[in-house]
């Protein structure tokens, strides 16, 4: 007896599988969102078997138009799923019989849920690269411009969560600027590996029809074909490497995060939220949370646990597609959804923020131009690890006095070192520490001004990238 089931298998089955299989196994619930994808697929796979003679001119292009009409139902919602539909690609083969008939069966000639699962991953993401790009760099867009109009602003510098030396506020989230350059770097090599098609590789073996790969690549978008076919059903490394690209960019997102938490605190007062990115408290009616930068620190958990938890699904499976890959969807839908709702939230975080310049004016000590007092003796010719002893020395007199080093008596300096002499007092000065420093990368105002130049034509330079991938897409 042959069992009636819409499946894509039930052929050599005499018995349904069981209801709570089924309801473990199915990827329907999250991985409709491949629906554009695939019906993009078999579209293009359409066109590869005509070519391939496989079906004929007028097939093809009913087919299509069949296809089309899926695509438009899928997108506006304009259908409904069935007992049977055990995935994204059940829905798309189901509905077009329903629109087509029986020339709906030959379009899977050759093909199978192997390569046809892993065109539409990499499709979708190639898609998702350029979104998260583009909102990484708006936040590039929010820093730069943030330090643009606080050019002048000189605070505490932190190294141990301890006042180091003095820098400009802009020098500060401009350090994020370049991390956040880094990652869309990263990204673009990512998308080199993503944009290999694995289309018409079959469950492992290849196939046996002629079926130009190279042509069918170039007709979705990528930027050629998987070498061998084994690999390419197989492959997930473009899926942890995106997770392990997503985790880093949120460990950059979180120390934004966790440093601003500090600095709006009121031990610090450097910095205030605005109202649209805080809350309140149920109980104290004075309280202004900022629980938008709490919860950009604890997605990094998040995230950084898909990273690890993928990578451990990976590192057992056996050669060949095992339903363990499965897996990959949830957490990279997951992580590029967290992405694409952060992303512009900070973006918009970061442009309200007031920078409160009284306080961090008031947080400054002259304990952070002890490294320009040493300074200020290596130009006199003395060794700087003497220097380093003589300043430590004075102080030590300052603490012992009970006052900062500019009230410290020249004696009491010159006890430390000979070398000390009245003009020492005016080395002792956060803005002239800061405008020192002009080297390349420096927190001068110059070299930041520099910097800000330089950030702008780096974030030209990815939008540039961006535009290409987007009409590298199709989009």
């Amino acid at each position: 007896m042959v069992t009636t089931t819409t499946t894509l298998w039930g052929g050599r089955f005499s018995a349904l599988p069981d209801d709570l299989l089924r309801r473990f196994g199915d990827s329907l619930p999250f991985d409709l969102r491949l629906a554009t994808a695939d019906v993009r697929g078999s579209i293009a796979y359409a066109g590869a078997l005509e070519r391939a003679g496989v079906i004929d001119e007028a097939e093809r292009a009913e087919l299509v138009a069949g296809l089309e009409e899926v695509g438009s139902d899928l997108a506006t919602g304009a259908f409904a799923t069935e007992p049977g539909d055990e995935d994204v690609h059940t829905v798309v083969e189901r509905l077009l019989t329903e629109k087509v008939g029986p020339v709906a069966g030959k379009l899977h000639t050759g093909r199978s849920r192997n390569d046809q699962v892993a065109t539409d991953l990499r499709l979708y993401l190639l898609d998702e690269i350029t979104s998260v790009g583009g909102a990484v760099a708006d936040l590039q867009a929010a820093m730069i411009d943030k330090a643009e109009s606080h050019l002048s602003i000189v605070m505490p510098g932190y190294t141990h969560l301890r006042s180091a030396q003095p820098i400009l506020f802009s020098h500060w989230i401009l350090s994020h600027v370049w991390k956040l350059a880094r990652d869309v770097e990263r990204l673009a090599q990512l998308r080199e590996r993503v944009c290999v098609c694995p289309l018409g590789s079959g469950a492992l073996a290849g196939t046996p029809y002629s079926i130009d790969r190279d042509a069918l690549a170039v007709s979705l978008g990528f930027a050629r074909a998987t070498e061998n076919s084994l690999d390419a059903v197989e492959d997930r490394d473009f899926v942890a490497e995106s997770l392990c690209w997503a985790a880093l960019l949120q460990v950059h997102l979180s120390g934004l995060a966790e440093t601003l938490i500090v600095w709006s605190s009121e031990p610090y007062g450097f910095v205030e939220l605005s109202e649209a990115y805080a809350t309140g408290s149920s109980l104290m009616p004075q309280k202004r949370n900022p629980d938008s930068l709490e919860l950009v620190r604890g997605k990094a958990g998040r995230l950084i646990g898909h990273a690890a938890g993928f990578l451990s699904t990976l590192k057992g499976l056996p050669s060949g597609y095992n339903k363990d890959l499965q897996e990959d969807k949830e957490a990279l839908f997951d992580a590029v959804d967290t992405l694409k709702l952060e992303l512009p939230l900070t973006a918009g975080l970061v442009r309200s923020l007031r920078i409160k310049a009284a306080h961090m004016a008031a947080a400054r000590n002259d304990g952070m131009l002890a490294t320009d007092l040493a300074d200020y003796l290596v130009r006199k010719g003395v060794p700087f690890r003497e220097a380093h002893g003589a300043v430590g020395e004075a102080v030590r007199r300052a603490e012992r006095a009970g006052v900062p080093l500019k009230q410290l008596d020249l004696a009491q300096y010159r006890a430390a070192h000979r070398g000390f002499e009245s003009d020492l007092y005016d080395v002792v000065d956060p803005h002239r520490s800061v405008a020192a420093r002009t080297a390349k990368g420096g927190t001068s105002p110059d070299a930041v001004a520099a910097q800000i130049e330089a950030a702008k034509a780096r974030l030209l330079e990815q939008e540039r990238r961006f535009a290409t991938w987007e009409k590298e897409n199709g989009e």
